[in-house]
């Protein structure tokens, strides 16, 4: 039987290992020079403003002075990171060493971690594979600062942009690309890495973990620490196994199906991009393949992960709180009532500092509770829950103050997760929906634009409710998320400029749907009528424009809209056939006041001059010859009901789904007389669109900021308004122009990817998949 390698063996091992993944992404730098020197020349030669044109070839100036330089630099940071930081240094940074950091140190650090995002999401498994065969040849997890870790990577390359003398401007101009060619890059390398160990005989096992030594958490008794100094014979480590691998297993299932994503790759730089308007799953033909399944996969991991044997979770009904654990959370809501006592005088600190403070409160929370807990699935829960917070008060487009307030919710989201299974399964939960839509709303808003206003207020009256509610469960999330749905539809719409739009866009959809209606009403009225053809046409086409347009403008039951419909009775009877000289003098005698009174209704709907004479002529023409037709004239009886029923014809409307309706800038200007150059009107154009996209469309949440790819520009937006049968949908951009979209056309520019949500993912979903990420890096923890 050979002998098995010395750990001085696996320490060498490994070194080599990191030679060869640094010597190659070294040579792989000339290359990736190249890319951004081409994407930065063919930048440049695209159309645009003065002012961009300028700054791309500024960028592209910059590049062609010190490209080199940076090269250099670059693949010397990387070798100099190559050694890992020594057993000293990782002590000291575990043992919580403070240093200040200048505002370009933290800049630099959160652009990395930007760019790590990007790349991770690429190098996925071979990152991982790598990862863990490093750490069990090198017995302790890789440190932050580990070459082999791509925020590493992406780190040390935006120091050395800098330190070149390139600006970080001139890196946002090149940051997609770069960030995508170096994942191509660093997946090919991360790879290598794997079939060295392969090689080598390294195990490739899914527990490898268990078998690491961690460094001690900070709090006695528990983290990675404790499992490690119990040693091996206690079969401690086997709980983070059986975690470590459904968290793998669910990981790998999610990575097959971003398989699927299609690529593009454009003529002349090579970059990879995704197709334009791509989504991942786009392959089956629907892009809300992707999103519900990568959102489905978070579930399945998270069930997973709670119902191992470790912990003995039951997804079904969950037993009550163990007695002191009940009672401490009690304790808290007795603790709320008193510090809202207090509020009147209190200045709440939203301060980065303040931030900070909020997480370790969370964090010392839940190991308070976790000694309370006597069961494992509690302790589970609560250190779920507790992570969960913690990624959402590190969310920095959310402002401070709504993070701040949010993060009071962990307690009350945590008495939920204990009584109710379904919060871990369920994505539509009262309490998930909750704190997504308050997450989501204020999304890419500084701190100066809502601390203080009418939405941080009701935000901070939701979370002082829910705290001091006396029930524990989803009713009181319930009650409040109608309220703040109900708030959010008036918030979102109060500006004068928006709620001017939404006026008028509500009585379009009004004028459209009676019109339709009134449509349907007179053909089963005229069913069963001699009526001539031309007559039923300018009925079904244009009166009924007429009476809708009256009655949004006037009301159904204003003397104008009675006499329009009393007309439209009067010129059905007029065109019928007139076989006797009383008749016909009665027609004679009546159509002066019926003329008018059509010509009338044909101004109210912005049909005037020549447009109406011919139409009146036609009209005419048509009675005319009714005093010559030997066809069988209308009873009497019959046009008195028909008039009888045009009085009251609301009254005998149904509720029928409407149909394509005709919308323009034209149409609005026509309805109120305003004018409509700030509203982009994006009306259907009979483009093909799945039946999927246009129920998608119909499930939008007000409040959500989207990218909208409109007549070749690009604009940020928030989804504001949509009308009563969500045939209308309102968007605002933040330089006060508004588009009006109709709904088909709605679900078109989705299927397109012409309207992308701004996050892919809701807040509580990212906050799920945050806190698998760091259990799958920390098993120990769930139990500890």
């Amino acid at each position: 039987m050979d002998p098995q390698p010395s750990p001085l063996a696996h320490r060498r091992l490994a070194h080599l290992a990191r030679q060869r993944f640094v010597d190659g992404l070294c040579a792989s730098l000339p290359a990736l020079d190249k890319k951004i020197q081409d994407f930065l020349t063919e930048l440049m030669g695209q159309p645009g403003t003065q002012r961009d044109m300028q700054l791309r070839r500024d960028a592209w100036m910059s590049y062609q002075a010190h490209h080199k330089g940076w090269v250099e630099r670059t693949g010397r940071a990387w070798r100099e990171n190559l050694a890992p930081p020594t057993t000293t240094s990782r002590g000291a940074l575990a043992s919580g060493g403070l240093e200040l950091l200048s505002d370009d140190v933290v800049e630099n650090k959160i652009l990395a971690s930007r760019m790590a995002l990007t790349v991770l999401e690429h190098v996925g498994n071979p990152f991982d594979e790598a990862r863990k065969r490093t750490e069990h040849l090198e017995g302790h997890e890789l440190d932050s600062r580990d070459i082999l870790r791509p925020e590493t990577l992406c780190l040390r390359l935006v120091e050395q942009w800098l330190e070149t003398g390139l600006q970080r401007s001139d890196l946002q101009f090149v940051l997609d690309p770069l960030q995508r060619e170096l994942a191509v890059l660093a997946l090919g390398h991360y790879q290598g890495l794997v079939k060295l160990y392969d090689e080598h005989g390294v195990a490739a096992s899914d527990d490898l973990r268990a078998r690491v030594r961690r460094p001690a958490a900070t709090g006695p008794g528990s983290g990675p620490g404790a499992l490690a100094a119990k040693g091996p014979s206690t079969g401690a480590p086997e709980p983070a196994g059986l975690a470590s691998q459904a968290l793998q297993q669910s990981r790998e299932a999610m990575a097959r199906q971003a398989a699927f994503q299609p690529t593009m790759v454009a003529p002349s730089t090579g970059f990879h991009a995704p197709l334009p308007g791509a989504r991942p799953g786009m392959a089956f033909g629907n892009p809300l393949v992707r999103a519900r399944q990568r959102a489905q996969g978070v579930m399945v991991q998270l069930r997973r992960l709670l119902t191992q044997p470790t912990t003995g979770y039951d997804m079904v009904k969950a037993p009550p709180a163990s007695a002191a654990l009940a009672h401490a959370l009690a304790a808290h809501r007795v603790q709320a009532d008193t510090y809202y006592s207090g509020m009147a005088t209190l200045v709440q600190d939203y301060s980065p500092q303040a931030v900070v403070q909020v997480a370790n409160v969370v964090r010392e929370r839940s190991a308070e509770f976790k000694k309370k807990a006597s069961t494992a699935s509690e302790k589970a829960i609560i250190e779920v829950v507790a992570l969960m917070f913690q990624s959402i008060l590190s969310e920095d487009r959310i402002p401070p103050s709504v993070r701040v307030w949010v993060a009071r919710l962990q307690v009350p989201v945590l008495r939920v997760a204990l009584a109710e299974p379904e919060f871990f399964s369920n994505l539509t939960h009262p309490a998930r929906q909750l704190i997504d839509r308050m997450g989501a709303c204020v999304l890419g808003f500084d701190a100066s634009s809502i601390n203080g206003s009418a939405l941080e207020a009701e935000i901070r009256r939701i979370v002082q409710v829910i705290e001091q509610y006396p029930e524990t469960g989803r009713r009181v999330f319930e009650l409040v998320l109608g309220e703040f749905e109900k708030f959010l539809a008036k918030f979102l719409t109060e500006k004068q400029g928006t709620s001017r739009i939404v006026s008028v866009a509500q009585q379009v959809e009004q004028k459209e749907t009676l019109a339709i209606q009134y449509t349907i009403e007179m053909r089963t009225m005229l069913k069963d009528m001699p009526v001539r053809d031309e007559i039923r046409e300018f009925l079904f086409k244009t009166w009924a424009e007429v009476l809708a347009m009256s009655a949004v403008r006037n009301g159904a039951q204003h003397a104008d809209t009675v006499a329009y419909k009393r007309a439209a009775a009067d010129l059905v009877w007029a065109a019928s056939a007139k076989p006797n000289r009383a008749d016909r003098a009665q027609v004679i005698q009546s159509l002066p006041a019926l003329l008018q009174s059509l010509r009338q209704g044909l101004a109210l709907i912005g049909v005037a001059g020549q447009e109406q004479d011919v139409l009146i002529k036609g009209l005419t023409d048509t009675l005319a010859d009714a005093f010559l037709s030997k066809t069988a004239a209308i009873p009497q009886a019959h046009i008195d009901a028909m008039a009888r029923r045009l009085a009251n014809l609301e009254d005998y409307i149904g509720d029928e789904a409407m149909g394509d309706m005709p919308l323009n800038a034209d149409n609005i200007e026509m309805l109120l007389g305003i004018d409509a150059s700030s509203i982009h009107v994006i009306a259907d154009n009979g483009a093909p669109v799945q039946e999927e996209m246009v129920a998608w469309a119909q499930e939008l949440p007000c409040g959500t900021w989207f990218t909208l790819d409109h007549s070749g520009a690009s604009a940020q937006v928030q989804y504001v308004w949509h009308s009563e049968r969500k045939q209308l949908h309102l968007f605002a951009a933040m330089d006060g122009s508004s588009y009006l979209i109709q709904l088909r056309r709605l679900g078109a520019y989705l299927q397109a990817g012409l309207l992308v949500a701004q996050e892919e993912e809701s807040l509580t979903l990212r906050a799920t998949r945050d806190a698998l990420t760091k259990l799958d890096a920390n098993p120990e923890r769930l139990l500890g």
